[in-house]
């Protein structure tokens, strides 16, 4: 087992030394030191994969011994750039096939940047395999998905961080402490959340022929096989149903699960949404670019809205969630946060902690967030503290399936026209035999539904 350690170099200069030196606890100071390299695997070696991989090789000693993607072109490019980030200068085994992966190589971790509709079955082959994981959110496409990664991960005793980084971020990790804990809300009883990006891809190309360097049969996976129309990758996945939960199950995600941690909110008692496409329809995108969700908790509302279309209602806030109390009102994004009291009192601002000096290498790092670049790199670190203390990361897999569930179950809310309750120990919809079928959906021929008794 690798002893922990982080890059002090980097942390100790930089601007998140205090939360990195408090997450790790009185005895912080004792772990950072060089040791054996942890062995690292990425399987979705795209966009954010890239991103994840490259945010843990910055904090901590770091061997990536195998790259996935069925994508050739991807793959290759990736193996080139990991090459040149690795202290080795060693171009990582190349593999198009994920299980070969797991059973030819002996690693620690395996970071999962895939497309959603494959994190399920990658999450517990790696679990099974005795890694430890680190899987983008959300974390499933259906509720019983989400069932069997828990279960999986509880069985092996093995760590799952979800890539939910919105509880790693040091602006509003100052949020929550100096406000929302030290009470200047008071009694709170309503939260807004919200999405105005207009991120919905609305295309529509022509039928392709599949190019040689990708295997579309293999990206599809356990989804139903749509007609090929060009490379799914980034934006054009999402689109579709098949593959995702849309804006909900994209953003949503983040917001709700923010809220969560911040008002330490477990199962919502009721989920209600209504939407549509109201005004992309000429695209062949089948997800809502119009929808209001109603989270209810015990004496409180959390309310989510988005428009794919339009502007926002709070131009400095379009994506974000607002906490309601009585003394007051708490803005937060990814990028800033505003406290505004009630009556007299003192307004508040905090913007987004950026590292560029401390990591130039992020500046020349394609697409990268740079806004959410400091927010990985403490969680990557709260991923390595709790595998070695045989902890649950601050991301733990059961937010991350409570947070995915919901809006996984707002969806269904949507399509069946009724509020939902989801009781999570039996794994049924309360008093509601058609929504509980829909948990759990069909997997294309071949392919192997997870079951959450059996993993």
């Amino acid at each position: 087992m690798n002893t922990f350690h982080i890059n002090r170099r980097h942390f100790l200069k930089g601007a998140t030394a205090t939360l990195v030196l408090g997450a790790l606890g009185a005895q912080g100071m004792d772990l950072l030191h060089p040791q054996k390299p942890w062995r690292v695997g990425l399987i979705g070696s795209g966009w954010y994969g890239k991103s994840d991989l490259f945010r843990l090789m910055q904090v901590a000693p770091v061997d990536v011994v195998a790259l996935c993607d069925v994508d050739k072109n991807i793959l290759n490019a990736a193996g080139e750039l990991v090459s040149k980030r690795q202290k080795s200068g060693k171009v990582p085994r190349l593999y198009g096939n994920y299980q070969k992966m797991l059973a030819e190589n002996e690693l620690d971790i395996v970071l999962i940047g895939s497309p959603d509709h494959w994190h399920a079955l990658q999450t517990i082959d790696a679990l099974r395999a005795g890694v430890h994981v680190y899987v983008q959110k959300p974390i499933s496409v259906d509720v019983i998905e989400g069932e069997a990664m828990l279960a999986a991960a509880r069985k092996y005793k093995r760590v799952v961080q979800v890539g939910m980084q919105r509880r790693s971020t040091p602006h509003l990790i100052e949020a929550k402490k100096n406000i929302v804990d030290a009470g200047l809300l008071g009694k709170i009883s309503h939260v807004e959340m919200c999405c105005y990006y207009a991120m919905r891809n609305n295309s529509n190309p022509p039928l392709q022929a599949v190019p040689d360097f990708l295997d579309y049969e293999l990206w599809t996976g356990p989804a139903p096989l749509r007609p090929y129309d060009g490379l799914p990758h980034r934006g054009w996945w999402r689109a579709f149903v098949e593959y995702g939960n849309g804006i909900v199950g994209d953003m949503c995600v983040h917001m709700l699960d923010a809220v969560r941690w911040n008002l330490n909110l477990g199962w919502p008692k009721k989920i209600s949404s209504s939407g549509g496409i109201f005004q992309r329809t000429e695209g062949k995108s089948n997800i809502s670019d119009t929808q209001t969700v109603i989270f209810e908790f015990d004496n409180l509302t959390c309310v989510w809205q988005h428009r794919t279309w339009g502007n926002p209602v709070d131009q400095e806030y379009p994506w974000a969630y607002k906490i309601y109390g009585e003394k007051g009102t708490l803005s937060c994004s990814p990028f800033q946060y505003d406290f505004v009291p009630h009556g007299t009192g003192q307004k508040i601002h905090q913007d987004v902690v950026y590292e560029r000096t401390q990591f130039p290498e992020d500046l020349k790092e394609k697409d990268i967030e740079l806004h959410a670049a400091p927010a990985t790199r403490l969680h990557m670190i709260n991923f390595l503290k709790a595998i070695e203390e045989k902890g649950r990361p601050v991301a733990d897999i059961e937010e991350g399936h409570i947070s995915a569930a919901s809006c996984i179950l707002a969806n269904l809310a949507m399509k069946t026209g009724r509020s939902l309750s989801y009781d999570h120990t039996t794994r049924q919809v309360i008093g509601d035999e058609e929504a509980t079928t829909l948990l759990q959906r069909t997997y294309r021929q071949g392919w192997v539904h997870p079951d959450p008794g059996n993993v």
